[in-house]
């Protein structure tokens, strides 16, 4: 899945030249946390978003340093928090050469960039104009659309059993002793484990395995250094 099968395509956009309260109305009325900022021409300029709105002199948010540390900062950076914080345009609040990915950037590829430079949303641009946008939320309903079983006429006990510890046999976290047992779509795993998130990862594994109905839990945890062991939660609540 790429970009332009995910992003939103009716991007509402400001000018550089738009006031900031012109700005967060639109925010406000169009339900978005943030807006590309655009030439006449359409090309992508810079980004305004939720975060340049909270340090404000109207709210009385602006940054305060102590006086010790206002010579260690200079007066450059002083003189941009006062038109951050102060400012009346998008302009003097905007990011400026927003990160940007191309319609044709993989699901992996913007993930990637989203958590690499710590941003919620990525600019789609094709021939330098914005064609379209992805959030945060446009990767969750691809989650969403992706996650829908699909029914697998493979999908029988034995193809069940197969494809889980093929699944589980490549990972690092692999139980010890691993078995897995599958009737009716029923999965039952058992074996030893030292690590108390190899038992999720191990459920997880047997849950995303197309025609699994129920997984049952039957992983003993060990203490490497004691020997001592504890069972499944699920099979002491059965005792």
């Amino acid at each position: 899945m790429r970009a332009h099968q995910i992003m939103t395509r009716d991007v509402v956009t400001v000018t550089a030249d738009t006031t900031i309260i012109e700005a967060a109305a639109k925010m406000l009325a169009c339900h978005v946390s943030g807006l590309p900022v655009v030439d006449g021409a359409g090309k992508l300029i810079g980004i305004v978003s939720e975060g340049d709105f909270l340090r404000r002199a109207e709210i009385g948010t602006q940054r305060k340093y102590p006086s010790w540390l206002q010579f260690f900062i200079g007066a450059g950076r002083s003189g941009a928090d006062f038109v951050h914080e102060r400012g009346r345009k998008v302009a003097e609040v905007m990011t400026r050469d927003p990160w940007t990915v191309s319609p044709d950037a993989t699901l992996q590829e913007i993930v990637t960039l989203m958590e690499n430079k710590h941003v919620k949303r990525l600019p789609v641009i094709r021939d330098g104009l914005l064609t379209g946008i992805v959030t945060r939320a446009n990767v969750v309903r691809a989650v969403v659309s992706l996650a829908h079983e699909i029914p697998d006429p493979t999908a029988d006990d034995d193809h069940i059993h197969n494809r889980i510890v093929r699944t589980i046999s490549q990972t690092l976290w692999r139980p010890i002793g691993f078995q897995v047992a599958v009737r009716n779509g029923v999965v039952d795993l058992h074996g030893i484990i030292t690590d108390e998130r190899s038992r999720q990862a191990a459920i997880v594994a047997a849950e995303n395995t197309s025609g699994v109905k129920e997984v049952h839990d039957h992983l003993y945890l060990v203490d490497t250094w004691s020997g001592f062991y504890v069972e499944s939660e699920e099979d002491r609540k059965a005792c």
